[in-house]
C-alpha cells in the first residue's frame, strides 16, 4: 500500500511501499493507456526522485515525439510486449468505427437514417481502398491521391470522409499515429479541384403542371400536397408537422422538428427552427384537412391508406406521389422539386431572397443565390449603386 512519502515527488513521481522494499513509480499515459512503472530497488532521495522526474520527462517527450519504444525502458513490463502501433490495421479501425456508430444509435445518440449513411461509406468499395494498410501508411499524399480518384460529386466526398476523419482523429488521440493526416491537405480545394458536378437537376414545377398534379389527386390525398406546394418545406418537416404548430389567427406554422426514418427530432441547425407563413392556398389546404385527421391525434399529414402518420420519405413518395405523378401524364420528378418549386416561385414573382432563405430554413442567402440564382429577380442581383441610379 502507499505510504506517505518522507520526501517531496513532482507530479507523475510516487514513492510505493512494498512488503520487502520501497521504490519509486512513475506514471504517464501510452496509447490512451495510463501506465505505472516500477524502477530498480535504490535508495530513496532527493536525487533518486529527481532521477525518477528526469526519467519521465523524457519518456513524455518520445511519446510527443512518436519515438518511445516501451522495451527500451520497461523489457520486463507486459505493455513491452503489446502490438506496436505501427501495425495497427486500417481495417481493424474501420470496423470499430463502424460499431461505435451502431451504439450510438442504440444509445439514441444517432439517427438510424444517419448509421445507414456512415456505414455504407465504411463497407463500400472505396473504402475498402484501405484494408490491408497500416494506420501509419495513411499519408497526406496517399489521401490526396485517394480522393482524387473517388470520381464523384463534392457531396458523396464530404460524406464518404466524415467516419474516415474520425477514425484519424481517434488514432491520433490514441497515439497510435504522430498526426491526422486530414490536418494537413486542403481539402477544401482538393474537392473543389476534383469533385464531379452533380446530376442532379432542379427542374420546377410549371404552374400548369401544379394543376394538373393537384387535379390528378383524390380528395384526400390534395390538401396535403396542395399545403406542400406552397410552404415548400423539407419532406420530413411535412410528416412531423402537428396541429399545435398552426396559428389560425397570424396564418403561420411553428417549424420546430423533423421527422428521419420515423424518428422525431429538433432540426439540424438554428435557423430549421423559424415560424412559416402560410398563404391563403396552404390554410384552404389545412382546412379541407381538418375533418380528415385532426381528431385522430397530433399529426396534420396521415397516410390516406391507413390513417396513421407517414413513417418516412420513402413511403410518401410509393404510397402517394409516384400514383399522382403517373395519373397527371407528367414527366416523374422526384417530390423534393416542390420543394425547389416553392422557392423558383416567390424568386420568380419579386420575393427577397433574405426572406426566402428565411422561409426554406436556411441558415443564410448564399444557398439561396447559389442553388436558385436564376430564378432571382435582377433587382436583387445588382449592386445598391445600380439599384439607385435607375430608380
Amino acid at each position: 500500500m502507499d505510504q506517505k512519502p518522507a520526501l517531496a515527488t513532482p507530479p507523475g513521481v510516487t514513492i510505493r511501499v512494498q512488503a520487502t522494499v520501497t521504490r519509486i513509480q512513475i506514471a504517464f499515459t501510452w496509447q490512451g493507456m495510463q501506465c505505472r512503472e516500477l524502477l530498480p530497488p535504490c535508495p530513496i532521495s532527493k536525487a533518486s526522485i529527481q532521477y525518477a522526474a528526469n526519467l519521465r520527462s523524457e519518456i513524455l517527450r518520445k511519446i510527443k515525439d512518436g519515438t518511445f519504444a516501451y522495451p527500451d525502458y520497461f523489457p520486463g513490463s507486459p505493455k513491452a510486449k503489446a502490438p506496436d502501433p505501427q501495425s495497427s490495421l486500417m481495417q481493424d479501425m474501420l470496423d470499430k468505427q463502424l460499431k461505435l456508430y451502431r451504439k450510438q444509435v442504440e444509445n439514441g445518440k444517432m439517427s438510424p437514417a444517419t448509421f445507414r449513411g456512415y456505414a455504407k461509406s465504411l463497407t463500400g468499395e472505396r473504402m475498402r481502398h484501405w484494408h490491408g494498410w497500416k494506420l501509419h501508411e495513411v499519408t497526406p499524399s496517399a489521401l490526396r491521391d485517394w480522393v482524387s480518384e473517388m470520381d464523384c460529386t463534392s457531396k458523396a466526398i464530404r460524406n464518404m470522409l466524415i467516419p474516415l476523419r474520425s477514425v484519424m482523429e481517434d488514432a491520433l488521440n490514441d497515439e497510435l499515429i504522430e498526426f491526422n493526416p486530414f490536418d494537413r491537405i486542403a481539402l477544401v480545394k482538393l474537392i473543389r479541384q476534383t469533385s464531379k458536378a452533380s446530376d442532379y437537376v432542379i427542374q420546377p414545377f410549371t404552374q400548369a403542371e401544379r394543376e394538373a398534379i393537384l387535379q390528378a389527386c383524390r380528395l384526400d390525398e390534395r390538401p396535403m400536397f396542395q399545403f406542400w406546394f406552397n410552404t415548400g418545406l423539407r419532406p420530413g418537416e411535412l410528416q412531423a408537422l402537428e396541429w399545435r404548430h398552426i396559428d389560425w389567427d397570424k396564418a403561420t406554422a411553428r417549424i420546430e422538428q423533423n421527422q428521419v426514418v420515423g424518428v422525431l427530432k429538433a432540426p439540424k441547425t438554428a435557423a430549421g427552427i423559424r415560424t412559416l407563413d402560410l398563404n391563403p392556398e396552404a390554410m384552404e389546404a389545412l382546412r379541407a384537412q381538418k375533418p380528415i385527421s385532426q381528431l385522430r391525434g397530433e399529426r396534420i399529414w396521415l397516410n390516406p391508406r391507413t390513417l396513421q402518420p407517414w413513417a418516412t420519405d420513402a413511403q410518401v413518395r410509393k404510397t402517394a406521389w409516384l400514383p399522382i405523378m403517373a395519373r397527371s401524364g407528367i414527366g416523374y420528378r422526384n417530390p423534393y422539386q416542390i420543394r425547389h418549386t416553392y422557392a423558383s416561385t416567390l424568386l420568380t414573382a419579386g420575393g427577397n431572397p433574405w426572406y426566402v432563405a428565411q422561409q426554406l430554413g436556411h441558415e443564410d442567402v448564399e444557398m439561396v443565390f447559389r442553388t436558385y440564382g436564376k430564378f432571382i429577380r435582377e433587382d436583387f442581383q445588382k449592386p445598391k449603386a445600380v439599384l439607385r441610379s435607375v430608380q
